[in-house]
């Protein structure tokens, strides 16, 4: 008997089973004939003969015969009985052989019932038929159905069943659950049928209509633009609206977006009270820039020249923005990482963005972050709010009016979030390259390419952005400016806008040179040149005041390209007029002091307007080892205070019983500035020392640098402006971190001048160095 492996197949007892030839001959092979005696077993998963072994089949099968085999590409197999698969062998040339047994139905069906149902659906398939318009002619085979059998086996090839649960109904022992398992079939798949169908036929008459409706449309347009040529003050918004969402170049999704509400807005009509909302937003969309610029290709000399215009120094900065110009020639597109630059206040972070547009030939717009913490500041708001608006990075692209502008995003590390949100998550978004270029603001409500946007961060501080927004940006350090830097900065830059400002020439005011240094030394104390330009301004106006009252006001203020000969200034502000100019006293920073104490050690601390001198105060006083620590001290300096204490206990064994005798008290002045960051531990460590061996240390020799408990001595940040506060502050050495040797390339060579550097590697080193430990 030949045995027939089939899958997926709905194999039931005393029905018929229908293939195509095709198919069959690659199942049974060609040595089959109509009137054979075949045995149907089904297969656990779909394998080819040479795959199959004993494991491979159910345990129940079904015995058939081959009842035709049709010249016009069919066979038809009539099952019989059920059978057991008692032992199945497979010989080397992939033969099948079985041994079975008959497997009994319980009869406990109804019959006139069963009939009853079968008639339903029956009925329940002509319906359906119906739908088709070859229906009728199988309405005939429906009527000639016996069994429910029959009508699920021709129904096998359509019904969305596994194999598994095809099997499941043929192992039904009982002739009633079977035949409720197939009822359930062939009526799920009715239902679906007709759904799809209805479905189908809906969407042909759709397509009907829009065929038609496109139609008329373009014949609508047609007309409309004739009488818009004819008459073109008399264009209304709407129709303005259209023909810009036509000439925008806007992707596909913004388009039907723009289209849908430009329709809202044709059917509620102009006085609605929608009509306002709908208009500010087409008004927006459409205005917006959907055009990609095409690449510009800019010379490396020319904007390398545009950079140094207008600010001095800044090697390291504009040797990156011209590898990024360099790169974005090669690539033809917008290249590389987020920028930020983290510096002191006033070190020209935001204002060389307006150099760099320039030199890129782009627009340049600013978006200010400082104090956000509404995610909707961002990402915009819901049109559904009322007074809802854009986010700021999409209304700078709109005030921009091109799409590859440069944005300053400024103050980056002042961003906070609340209830409303967090906007520096939402900022992940528009500065990840990966994502920006489908960037989604809720106002719009569809994706806007930002990918062009070359864009720029501004911040103080590393501490307070978050790290997986700092992990999309490449920091690049703006270092405070020497006080040779800000002498050169204020004379080319400074101090002729200054007068500009006061409507007076350069010729006419001269700052001498030793009040510039002195404006700059006494007057203000930050790294940057801020608070250096509000010095000159207040200058200027007060030189202006004078400079009226001595000259009166001339008839005409000329150029100094105009001036036709230089003469001599006519206000000069010499040093010892510098009080009254400014009206203020003299800024006092920390100097060394001259006398050297025991426990007193010099420190050198960063601080956001540029490096200071700090020291490190301690003193035994009588108690029982309490530990008193002032100063507005943060948490990471408390736990530099408990390292130092163990270090030095450590290395001082034979006289630790003295923190157990005093009472220990760390004062670091002054006491109404907070002070915290990992760089104090170094200068903890040897005030203690100095105080319990009783060696004072020299106030000229400074120190930074956090330790271990091993006392390894550990790399900080912010070494260029520790180095010019202490060469400022008059320190004449000073000990570093052997880590931070590759950060003395950033340090003035001024400053390097005049300090002697000392790398260290252990506290030992330094204890040793300054006389504490031999």
């Amino acid at each position: 008997m030949k045995v027939l492996p089939l899958y997926n197949v709905l194999v039931l007892p005393n029905s018929n089973i229908y293939f195509q030839t095709q198919a069959f001959r690659a199942i049974a092979g060609n040595n089959v004939y109509q009137g054979d005696d075949v045995t149907l077993l089904i297969m656990k998963e779909q394998q080819t003969r040479e795959e199959i072994t004993e494991d491979s089949f159910y345990p129940i099968g079904v015995e058939g015969k081959i009842e035709e085999i049709s010249g016009e590409g069919y066979v038809i197999i009539k099952t019989g009985r059920r059978i057991n698969v008692n032992e199945i062998a497979i010989n080397e040339n992939h033969e099948i052989f079985v041994e079975t047994s008959v497997r009994e139905d319980i009869k406990d069906l109804n019959i006139n019932e069963a009939r009853q149902k079968l008639y339903e659906i029956k009925t329940d398939l002509k319906e359906l038929l119906s739908r088709f318009r070859w229906g009728s002619i199988m309405e005939n085979y429906i009527d000639q159905y016996t069994s429910i059998e029959e009508a699920a086996s021709v129904l096998s090839s359509w019904i969305s069943i596994t194999n598994e649960e095809r099997y499941a109904v043929l192992e039904m022992d009982s002739e009633k659950e079977r035949f409720e398992a197939l009822e359930k079939i062939i009526y799920e798949y009715a239902e679906v049928t007709k759904v799809t169908t209805d479905a189908h036929t809906a969407q042909q008459q759709d397509y009907q209509k829009l065929y038609k409706e496109n139609a008329l449309k373009k014949q609508i347009d047609y007309l409309q633009k004739e009488l818009d040529e004819m008459h073109p003050e008399q264009v209304t918004e709407v129709r303005k609206f259209e023909l810009k969402i036509q000439e925008s170049e806007m992707n596909e999704e913004a388009r039907r977006e723009a289209t849908k509400v430009l329709n809202r807005l044709k059917n509620d009509g102009e006085h609605s009270s929608e009509s306002g909302m709908l208009y500010d937003y087409l008004d927006f969309v459409t205005g917006l820039s959907w055009k990609k610029e095409q690449p510009e290709l800019i010379d490396l000399d020319e904007a390398e020249k545009v950079l140094s215009e207008e600010h001095f120094g800044m090697k390291k900065v504009k040797e990156r923005i011209i590898q990024q110009i360099a790169v974005m020639n090669l690539k033809r597109k917008q290249s590389g990482s987020i920028i930020v630059f983290v510096g002191a206040p006033g070190t020209g972070k935001t204002s060389i963005g307006k150099s760099i547009a320039k030199a890129l030939h782009r627009k340049y717009v600013r978006v200010s972050l400082g104090g956000v913490k509404d995610e909707a500041d961002i990402r915009g708001h819901r049109r559904t709010y009322i007074g809802a608006m854009p986010g700021r990075i999409m209304d700078g692209i709109s005030k921009a009016g091109v799409s590859n502008p440069v944005m300053v995003l400024d103050e980056i590390d002042k961003l906070s979030s609340s209830y409303n949100g967090d906007p520096a998550s939402a900022l992940l978004e528009v500065l990840d390259p990966e994502q920006n270029n489908t960037f989604t603001d809720h106002y719009m409500n569809v994706p806007y390419d930002l990918s062009d946007v070359l864009f720029i961060c501004t911040a103080n501080t590393l501490d307070t952005i978050p790290a997986p927004l700092l992990n999309r940006m490449e920091v690049i350090q703006f270092q405070g400016y020497t006080p040779l830097e800000k002498f050169q900065i204020a004379e080319k830059h400074l101090l002729p806008k200054a007068l500009s400002s006061v409507g007076l020439q350069s010729g006419d005011v001269k700052v001498t040179d030793e009040a510039m240094e002195t404006i700059i030394s006494d007057y203000t104390r930050e790294g940057g040149v801020r608070g250096l330009k509000k010095r000159l301004d207040t200058l200027c106006r007060i030189a202006a005041v004078k400079f009226v009252r001595e000259n009166g006001v001339p008839e005409a203020n000329v150029s100094d390209e105009e001036t036709p000969e230089k003469t001599e200034p006519k206000i000069i502000v010499t040093k010892d007029e510098l009080r009254e100019y400014l009206d203020m006293h003299a800024l006092t920073h920390n100097k060394v002091k001259d006398e050297a104490k025991p426990g007193v050690v010099t420190g050198l601390a960063w601080t956001q307007v540029g490096g200071e001198i700090l020291y490190i105060e301690t003193l035994f006083t009588k108690g029982e080892g309490k530990l008193n620590v002032t100063g507005q001290l943060g948490d990471v300096m408390k736990e530099s205070v408990q390292i130092a204490l163990s270090v030095v206990k450590a290395r001082f064994p034979e006289l630790a019983s003295k923190f157990k005798e005093n009472d220990l008290h760390i004062h670091v002045p002054d006491g109404s500035t907070p002070k915290d960051g990992p760089s104090a531990g170094i200068t903890m460590t040897t005030a203690l020392a100095s105080l319990v061996t009783g060696h004072p240390v020299s106030p000229h020799i400074g120190m930074t640098g956090e330790i271990s408990l091993e006392g390894t001595v550990n790399a900080i940040g912010g070494l260029p402006e520790k180095l010019m506060a202490a060469e400022r502050a008059g320190v004449t050495k000073v000990f570093i971190p052997k880590d931070n040797v590759e950060d003395l390339r950033d340090v003035a060579t001024e400053v390097k001048d005049k300090l002697e550097i000392v790398p260290v590697e252990y506290v030992e080193d330094v204890l040793r160095a300054v006389g504490i430990m031999e």
